[in-house]
């Protein structure tokens, strides 16, 4: 059962199907409670939250700060709170937008419409169109720097500059992954019960970090929560995903906006072969690099302040090479 359930879970986090299954859809029941989406918003929003409808779907998303524009793109099965300490320490010199990916966080569900016609990329761009953005620097993780690079191979007139934190350039394998056996454990009982209780988030985010310490209680029980929304049809649609890889490489190529690489290094998914990887990907682009080896794949939530300073050097003192 080993090989299935490390494969489940890497889809997970890459937005797969088979393991947004576990975790989305499933009917609420006093072992399993599932929460809404107003639940969400009751316990979650704030005097800061605002909300749009682009493309037929209300996004949640929170727009803080003056200067030049800094736009964040959570990863998979996260939510735009991924940003919350680094932007706390950098909305006095910058603009920061961010949102909740449809069917994640306090946005709302994905319709059979949306899911068939909207291209993931139209609702970041729809997004900063109408909040009148001429120019932002985007800075994804995980999937959200997939969401980066093809918004910026859309748009480079509107992506002036990408930074990207352990993103897949690659469809991942799995093959060298050594799990605990307590999160093997807790996957198990994931795919028994059809639901990723707190467990198993403790032990996700534990597996994925360089140094479980730095998650804390609070993010983690917010992981928990926002992964337990009810009745999720299509939990993935709007998350950019690398698929096979074709496509994905045509996009890449066509990214011509100076990039910084921030990698946790101890990332046991996307190591740093998978940094070198993105950076020949992205052949076009002028590439900086900064190797974190004590971080895990989540480095935004493991080392927040660390991230925010190297956007800032980024941005105020770098610049790259053509």
């Amino acid at each position: 059962m080993i090989a299935p359930l490390r494969l489940a879970l890497m889809a997970a986090l890459l937005a797969a199907l088979p393991s947004a299954a576990v975790a989305q859809g499933q009917p609420s029941t006093p072992e399993h409670p599932r929460l809404t989406v107003q639940a969400l918003r009751a316990k979650y929003q704030d005097a800061r939250s605002r909300y749009m409808v682009i493309k037929g779907t209300e996004i949640h998303y929170k727009d803080e700060g003056k200067g030049p524009v800094l736009f964040l793109v959570h990863g998979s099965q996260s939510s735009l709170r991924t940003w919350d300490r680094i932007t706390q320490l950098l909305k006095g010199r910058y603009r920061i937008i961010r949102y909740d990916i449809p069917a994640y966080g306090l946005s709302a569900s994905v319709s059979d419409e949306v899911a068939t016609t909207v291209n993931p990329v139209d609702i970041p761009e729809e997004l900063l169109t109408r909040l009148n953005v001429k120019k932002a620097t985007v800075v994804g993780v995980s999937s959200g720097g997939t969401m980066g690079m093809y918004l910026a191979a859309r748009r480079p007139d509107l992506v002036e500059r990408l930074i990207l934190s352990n993103t897949p350039s690659d469809p991942v394998k799995t093959d060298h992954l050594k799990m605990p056996e307590s999160f093997l454990a807790a996957q198990a009982d994931a795919q028994r019960t059809k639901y990723q209780n707190l467990t198993f988030w403790n032990e996700y985010l534990s597996y994925f970090s360089g140094d479980p310490k730095r998650i804390s209680a609070k993010t983690r029980a917010e992981y928990y929560d926002f992964n337990r929304r009810a009745n999720e049809k299509y939990p993935i649609a709007m998350v950019a995903r690398i698929g096979d890889g074709k496509q994905a490489t045509i996009e890449m190529a066509k990214v011509t906006a100076p990039t910084f690489l921030i990698w946790g290094t101890g990332d046991p998914l996307l190591p740093k072969s998978a940094a070198d990887a993105i950076e020949r990907y992205l052949a076009n682009a002028p590439i900086s690099v900064a190797l974190m080896p004590d971080i895990g794949h989540y480095p935004p939530l493991e080392v927040p302040d660390r991230f925010a300073r190297l956007i800032a050097e980024y941005i105020e003192t770098i610049v790259p090479k053509p």
